[in-house]
């Protein structure tokens, strides 16, 4: 008798124990804001983005980083990032990093699962199936942009984005330019019916919004010049400009014009598309990958020694009746004193309000308003509004700029596009500790890359 009670309590011991460890593999940890609870795995971190995540601590973020990555320089590059960080004069950090090394990075990840957050900003040929099986596998997904590349990516986010919720984790893409003054204040501006009127409706041929972006192959980043792996310049592992660098584009045209508004792909309507290469030649090449030849997969698309890439798009849409436009341009290199640029017009039925960054900015975004109707009061109503303002970004200031005015922004708020990154991560901790993005934020970013995506079926298209 005393042995079946013996053995009937040694088997629900066990099962206690396997139901417990069980349990901790399929779902996901209660985050309190504790300080180490967070975890990281960085996956394969061929961009510096990834880097850029880790360019300040954090307080509930453990200093311990687990890199699962292949072979190479992308990684090596990718470390010595982090190492840069460690070592600098001012602020330094002090992450402490553990390398995996291996052809099944991936495989070994999800069997070790040292983490509860994933990291992923590189190659992203096979970046959603890494995010879809990460979130398999109740691992919180912290992605780069884009999440997908076309549109059978797109429907393999989808079932992400389900199988997020399911097993209770959070996938979230770093959309650094919501946190850019410029735009933080053009959209406040843009929901001041005093000041701005209504979002008009446009056309295809003056749309309401319009946003346009100038990237450069070769650049400087934390001071230093960028080193891109070969595979960036091939569209099949990188994406096509048009949705790539467009990710942002539309993200801000959904957040700035329906703010905290539910949208689908119903509200999308696709009118043109087209796609264009920039040239770069093999001196340009070698000086921004180190490498003095175009490896072979990158031969079909070179002619006479000279590399073609699909990294510029453009395309015009309505999103809830609202005409847009959003464009995209690589070019190999900034003119002198000038980097990457971006403009940016919302047209209202009082005011346009418009963000520029050319040379006579000096390549600095700046932000006006353009009246459109013919107000006497206009001036003093605006300089009512920017009061408004400045009890939030205090310093913030409105001077005359020829029929318009300027928006005058202290430096303490041009913190600049690195900076961004830790502004996005804090905002995902928080999110961990709620347990759960905003209502709108997952259908929202389903939509995102529906209308990337289908931009890109649009040019290809008419590309044939």
């Amino acid at each position: 008798m005393i042995r079946k009670i013996l053995a009937t309590l040694l088997t629900l011991c066990l099962m206690i124990l396997f139901l417990s460890c069980s349990t901790g593999k399929e779902t996901s940890m209660t985050f309190t804001g504790a300080k180490g609870e967070v975890k990281l795995m960085t996956l394969d971190p061929g961009h510096f983005h990834a880097a850029l995540v880790q360019k300040t601590m954090y307080e509930q973020v453990d200093s311990l980083v687990h890199i699962y990555a292949p072979e190479g320089s992308d990684v090596e590059d990718h470390i010595n990032r982090i190492n840069g960080f460690n070592t600098r004069t001012e602020n330094p950090t002090a992450w402490k990093l553990t390398v995996y090394r291996g052809d099944d990075f991936f495989d070994r990840m999800l069997t070790e699962k040292p983490g509860n957050v994933m990291i992923t900003a590189g190659n992203n040929r096979n970046k959603t199936q890494y995010i879809k099986a990460a979130v398999d596998a109740s691992i919180n997904v912290l992605a780069d942009k884009p999440m997908c590349i076309n549109k059978s990516g797109f429907e393999m986010l989808k079932e992400a984005f389900a199988s997020a919720a399911a097993h209770d984790v959070l996938l979230y893409d770093i959309m650094t330019e919501r946190y850019e003054i410029t735009t933080l204040l053009q959209k406040k501006l843009a929901h001041m019916t005093e000041v701005f009127g209504e979002l008009v409706e446009g056309s295809p041929e003056q749309p309401a919004v319009t946003k346009e972006s100038v990237h450069h192959f070769f650049k400087y980043v934390s001071g230093n010049p960028i080193k891109r792996p070969a595979w960036y310049f091939d569209t099949t592992q990188q994406g096509e400009g048009i949705v790539d660098v467009a990710t942002h584009l539309v993200d801000l045209i959904q957040w700035e014009c329906f703010p905290e508004k539910i949208l689908d792909s119903t509200d999308v309507k696709m009118l043109s598309a087209k796609r264009w290469v920039t040239e770069i030649n093999r001196a340009q090449f070698e000086r921004v990958t180190d490498l003095p030849e175009f490896p072979d997969f990158l031969q079909p698309n070179v002619r006479d020694g000279v590399l073609s890439v699909y990294s510029n798009g453009e395309f015009v849409y309505q999103l809830k009746g609202i005409h847009a436009k959003v464009s995209v341009i690589w070019n190999y290199e900034a003119p002198a004193g000038g980097g990457d640029t971006h403009f940016s017009i919302m047209r209202g039925s009082k005011a346009n309000v418009v963000i520029r960054q050319g040379k006579e900015q000096n390549y600095r975004a700046e932000l006006y308003v353009e009246p459109v109707v013919d107000d006497p009061q206009f001036s003093a109503t605006l300089a009512d509004a920017i009061k408004q303002i400045a009890q939030e970004f205090p310093g913030v200031d409105l001077e005359q700029a020829g029929n318009s005015w300027h928006i005058s922004i202290p430096e303490k708020y041009r913190v600049g596009h690195e900076a961004h990154f830790g502004q996005v991560t804090q905002k995902y901790l928080q999110f961990l500790i709620d347990g759960e993005l905003p209502e709108w934020e997952v259908p929202n970013m389903i939509t995102k890359y529906y209308t990337t995506t289908s931009a890109l079926e649009f040019a290809l298209q008419g590309s044939n």
